[in-house]
């Protein structure tokens, strides 16, 4: 494992742990030239599936992304790492079982979406605004008065 500061090729485990619901290994590890410390992961590769995009490219699907976007939607809001760990894992196990070789992106956002409204009305306007593509100030305020509409029901 290389080591991230100085590029050194050697480093040693201090601590190992399972993490993930024991689908990853958390390895504290030093490198042996620069002392420093870091984390590497190690995952089960498992096979991953071909995303369709709205424009029709393709590309594979990175678990990376889909934390960026929940991330960027859940900033400043009361949303913790764990919560967002975890829901990734459950939609990659959810399309790990659909067994498809290919997805549409609209699966994946719709999901996103949809934890994120059980979350967070803010970090789900944000991540809809995008993902939605608002053209302008209307589209935005008829997606506020539906929010508005959905909490009245609630309460």
């Amino acid at each position: 494992m290389k080591c991230p500061y100085c590029n050194a090729s050697d480093s040693k485990v201090i601590d190992s742990r399972t993490v993930r619901e024991g689908k990853a290994i958390r390895r504290r590890r030093e490198c042996v030239v620069c002392a420093r410390r870091f984390t590497s992961y190690e995952v089960v590769e498992e096979f991953q599936p071909i995303v369709v995009k709205k424009d029709g490219r393709r590309e594979l699907f990175q678990r990376s992304k889909v934390i960026d976007g929940i991330l960027r939607a859940c900033e400043k809001r009361p949303i913790t790492m764990e919560q967002i760990d975890n829901f990734v894992l459950e939609l990659e196990r959810e399309i790990q079982d659909k067994g498809d070789r290919e997805i549409q992106s609209s699966f994946v956002g719709e999901k996103v979406m949809a934890q994120l409204k059980l979350w967070d009305d803010v970090a789900y306007v944000r991540f809809a605004s995008v993902y939605k593509q608002f053209g302008d100030v209307q589209e935005f305020m008829d997606q506020l008065l539906e929010l508005l509409k959905e909490g009245r029901k609630k309460g």
